[in-house]
């Protein structure tokens, strides 16, 4: 109860967003006060509704991805506006349009972001059908309003704030490499702490904000991190590994090779660090990712001189330096992507792919997610019955604004219990609050329309200013809003405040029983969709494995079964992220607990675009023979997999019991025709599969042993 308690009165600063806020607010007060100059007050408040609606699918990304979003937020609300007023006097046509709206607005958590869109669209619809009819030209008109606001929302937010939305997390990054770099040159004594430590730690903290983010960008700067652990701890290894080794007689050659690598290594992440500094895509490195290679080689060729000692070191070294490179190969991809140049060529790849190979397709996803089993649909599910019950009941019973109980249903239910009920306290709390202050303005004032249009506008930078900071905050601010907004359009808040209360109350008991009908704890359910995840993935390549081995891997059963076993790993995938997200907000869970289960996620991410890359590979590559090579190295990404998924169902399993994939690796690159095509785009996806798995792996043993813990 404690933590439900912490919940509610939670302050979180770091959401503070002033100077979105103040651009926000403006372009609600321009469409105002243009109506008041042009006489057309009313006009001026339609136009405001799409500016204040699509000001929710504002942010700080950068500005290609923002302009999307906010444009068809602005898009789907006017058309929510024109739906509203054309079919508002027909209850059943009305509560038909709000159940599929509200349908659809629950299945696009499985999206991410765009599920706000969904919701301000649902909102605006239910709103607006509780006006008075319009006819077809009228509502057209009010929908063309809406749509310009939203217009003009979008460009204040294109004109007002920088492109590069992740420099406080680059500069972190750059300065992490940067002193990695620095480090690779010099050897560090036992007798210190483990080199980077502070800036570690930095870096830790200027990304622990991406944890609640979703997006592609998010998750490559979580990947160089996790990558830039890794590669700090394999060169902590190989620098002690290189004094040992350098204490035997005769060894030279061998301390020179090390020396080497570390010099390259040097080079690699003094350029990672330049490149994640300016935001521009640095060099590949590839003659040195070359030559990192050659020196593991060298490494494995034996001498009849040396002790066993000097044997098992060098043997360990190689592993570590194949390791190194393969860690390094990973930090470059990600570092070139990461920049503006880098995001515009993945955008342009994942666009030239068949809809159904995207990541992060949307149609894909929703696709995907078109299931019982699926938490967006469930929560799709749940969001439309209540809230075609909340609009029939109250208008049935002929309550006066009966919107408001549809639209606190909405705003209250969430797919995770915490949120839905420390909401649901937030909401009642703050409309009350709202509607009491705004109500008491009015009548105290008795503003003229152009101070009332000053009084709104302050709302509205209340309430994207301070409101992402505390959801009570927010309720407060928006009712009270919403309130101004109807008096300018000349409905007096004295005259219904009391109904506006009763049907919030109604609103929020019905979303809240709901909801206790069918209540979730996110953290036991976790590790049981992470294993799910990795069951899906694991037969996912299991096909794309067979598409690679078969004779006539493309014939129409084989693609159908392709297409299955994406569309289970694309629906498990999704089905994680809700649950992380769900699991975000329920108190009591660690926070440092959270941040390795997202980094496990952006890991996993790699990991299926590899898969991705594969299979995409079968279409676009000259069939030549499966190497035997290949399918050892299939074999053990399966059983790493399955290891994977029964540790996270409590089977034991230790790092030992996994297959080496790094030097299984090496044996399927050193195999075959490298001039062949499909041979060079194996070799290449199966790196980073490797990668991804040893990370993976680490990362996961760390993780439940935690737990347990």
């Amino acid at each position: 109860m404690r933590s439900f308690w912490a919940t509610l009165t939670r302050f979180d600063r770091s959401q503070l967003a002033p100077v979105m806020a103040a651009r926000n607010a403006l372009g609600v007060a321009v469409c105002l006060f243009a109506g008041l100059i042009l006489h057309n007050p009313a006009g001026g408040v339609m136009a405001a509704t799409g500016a204040l609606d699509t000001a929710f699918s504002d942010g700080s990304d950068p500005y290609i991805h923002r302009a999307r979003r906010m444009l068809s937020a602005a898009f789907f609300v006017s058309l929510a506006v024109f739906a509203g007023r054309l079919c508002g006097h027909n209850h059943a046509l009305t509560i038909a349009l709000e159940f599929i709206c509200a349908f659809i607005a629950g299945l696009l958590v499985a999206l991410g972001s765009p599920a706000d869109i969904g919701t301000i669209t649902l909102v605006t619809l239910i709103v607006f059908s509780a006006t008075p009819a319009a006819s077809f030209g009228k509502a057209l008109t009010s929908g063309a309003l809406a749509l310009a606001g939203g217009i003009l929302q979008t460009l204040f937010s294109l004109a007002l704030w920088p492109v590069h939305r992740y420099a406080p997390e680059s500069r972190a990054l750059a300065l992490l490499y940067d002193e990695m770099a620095r480090n690779a040159e010099s050897a560090t004594p036992a007798t210190e702490a483990p080199p980077a430590t502070d800036t570690i730690l930095a870096a830790r903290s200027a990304l622990a904000a991406l944890d609640a983010n979703r997006s592609v960008e998010a998750e490559r700067y979580l990947a160089l991190f996790g990558q830039a652990e890794r590669i700090r701890l394999t060169l902590l290894t190989l620098g002690r590994l290189h004094v040992r080794i350098g204490r035997e007689p005769a060894t030279g050659a061998e301390t020179d090779t090390l020396a080497r690598a570390f010099h390259l290594t040097a080079r690699i992440l003094k350029s990672i660090a330049g490149s994640l500094a300016a935001g521009a895509k640095g060099n590949p490195h590839a003659d040195c990712i070359a030559e990192l290679r050659n020196l593991a080689e060298v490494l494995r060729e034996p001498s009849a001189s040396e002790s066993p000692a000097v044997a098992a070191m060098r043997g360990d070294a190689r592993w570590q330096l194949d390791s190194l490179t393969g860690q390094l190969a990973s930090a470059l991809e990600l570092a070139a992507h990461a920049s503006i140049t880098g995001m515009r060529e993945f955008e342009l790849h994942e666009a030239a792919q068949p809809w159904g190979l995207r990541l992060a397709g949307v149609l894909a996803v929703l696709r995907a997610n078109l299931t019982p089993q699926s938490a967006a649909f469930r929560h799709a599910v749940r969001l439309a019955i209540c809230v075609a019950i909340a609009d029939t009941l109250t208008r049935s019973l002929g309550w006066q604004r009966s919107y408001w109980a549809a639209m606190t249903v909405v705003i209250i239910l969430k797919p995770d219990f915490t949120t839905t009920f420390s909401r649901g306290v937030l909401r009642l709390a703050g409309t009350f609050a709202g509607l009491a202050l705004a109500t008491a303005l009015f009548h105290a004032l008795s503003p003229l329309t152009g101070v009332q249009a000053v009084l709104l506008t302050t709302f509205m930078f209340l309430m994207r200013w301070v409101g992402p900071a505390n959801y009570g905050v927010m309720v407060t601010a928006i009712t009270a809003l919403v309130v101004l907004l109807f008096a300018l359009s000349g409905v007096p808040p004295n005259q219904v405040i009391a109904w506006r209360a009763f049907n919030t109350v109604a609103g929020g008991m019905i979303a809240l029983i709901a909801y206790r009908l069918w209540p979730t704890w996110e953290r036991t359910l976790v590790p049981e969709a992470l294993a799910r995840m990795f069951d899906a993935y694991r037969a996912y390549f299991q096909s794309v494995r067979d598409g690679y081995v078969e004779a006539d891997p493309l014939r129409s059963e084989f693609l159908a079964r392709l297409d299955e076993a994406r569309q289970a790993g694309r629906l498990a995938r999704t089905n994680l992220e809700a649950s992380i997200a769900r699991l975000r907000s329920e108190p009591g869970f660690p926070a440092e607990r959270l941040t390795a289960l997202n980094t496990i996620l952006a890991n996993a991410h790699r990991l299926i675009h590899a898969m991705m890359a594969l299979e995409a590979g079968l279409f676009n590559s000259q069939p030549v023979p499966a190497r035997p090579a290949f399918r050892t190295f299939a074999n053990s990404v399966d059983a790493t997999i399955y290891f994977l998924a029964a540790y996270l169902r409590g089977t034991p399993v230790r790092a030992g019991d996994l297959p080496d994939l790094r030097e299984q690796h090496r044996t399927l690159r050193h195999s075959g025709d490298p001039r062949a095509e499909r041979y060079q785009l194996v070799n290449v996806e199966t790196d980073r599969v490797t990668n991804s798995l040893n990370t993976l792996s680490l990362e996961i043993i760390h993780w439940v042993s935690s737990n347990e813990n």
